[in-house]
């Protein structure tokens, strides 16, 4: 099984980034990670400082999926995610969707013991981990990690964790996929600006899509998660609603009324994080609610 190490990472997404390792599809590998913080914040008088904004999150790869061309999706199955036994969290002053509340820079170091994210003496949460960044890449501009799209990149959805299929665009022949910032827990919003932020492994197996489908997507054993990025959450509405209604008409077959009454009624409108430069969406579908619709095709298992 090939390992693709940490130390082969990259700051941005791009068409112009050399392949770290070539990837068969269905070929499983174990990519390793560093933290958010590129490993720098290990104490906790360490600090972050404004230089320090140009490391930040460190995508390892890119991986080139062979035999994928532009214009096909990639899906990448995530097997397994492993993390280190603490967590590093740093917050700071007018920094995140809390900053106004914030008083100066203070970095957290949690423990992580027995599965669990131990908060202090009392108060202990099972983690649960998760990938903040993971991506293909864009056509043109290069893409900073920090910052999500539709070529996926930071897109901090909870749902992508293990188990669970992430259906990406191919832009670029090979796709160039890259991943990192795991997070051994996070809640919906990021609200303070950082997870529970871990370096770990991601083992992951792609796979070359056979049907059109709207993405970033994620699958997970019950849902079907449709993701979009924009400046304002109104746009990121009414971007990822018009990805979920276009599947269920285009791809699923569905009446347009009858497809916008399922949604109303089954489906769930989430915010994934509002700290990137740009606002993450996702539209959660119930798969039980696509009953007669073969998911296998969508996974190329045809």
């Amino acid at each position: 099984m090939q390992r693709i190490t940490k130390d082969k990472a990259a700051y941005s997404m791009s068409c112009r980034n050399a392949p770290v390792a070539a990837v068969q599809p269905g070929e499983t590998v174990v990519v390793e990670t560093e933290d958010c913080y590129s490993g720098r914040l290990k104490t906790p008088r360490d600090r972050f400082t404004s230089d320090m904004w140009n490391t930040v999150n460190p995508a390892t790869g890119p991986l080139a999926i062979a035999g994928i061309y532009t214009g096909q999706v990639l899906g990448v199955r995530i097997e397994d995610i492993a993390t280190r036994d603490y967590a590093v969290m740093c917050v700071e002053h007018n920094s995140g969707a809390l900053g106004a509340f914030i008083e100066g820079v203070e970095t957290t170091i949690l423990p992580i013991r027995n599965q669990a994210l131990v908060i202090n003496k009392k108060v202990q949460i099972p983690i649960r981990p998760m990938i903040g960044v993971i991506g293909t890449a864009p056509r043109r501009k290069a893409m900073l990690n920090g910052t999500p799209g539709e070529h996926g990149g930071n897109m901090d959805c909870n749902v992508i964790t293990r188990g669970c299929t992430v259906y990406l665009p191919v832009q670029t022949p090979g796709a160039l996929l890259m991943l990192g910032d795991i997070h051994a827990l996070m809640g919906d919003g990021e609200v303070c600006i950082c997870a529970a932020e871990v370096a770990g492994e991601i083992t992951l197996t792609p796979h070359i899509v056979r049907r059109r489908l709207p993405t970033p997507c994620v699958e997970t054993a019950s849902d079907l998660h449709f993701i979009a990025s924009a400046k304002s959450l109104d746009t990121c509405e009414r971007r990822v609603l018009a990805k979920a209604i276009r599947f269920l008409t285009g791809v699923v077959g569905i009446q347009a009324n009858n497809a916008a009454r399922l949604m109303s009624l089954v489906g769930d409108l989430r915010v994934c994080q509002v700290v990137d430069p740009l606002k993450t969406m996702r539209f959660t579908l119930p798969k039980i609610a696509l009953a007669d619709f073969d998911m296998r095709a969508i996974r190329g298992f045809e």
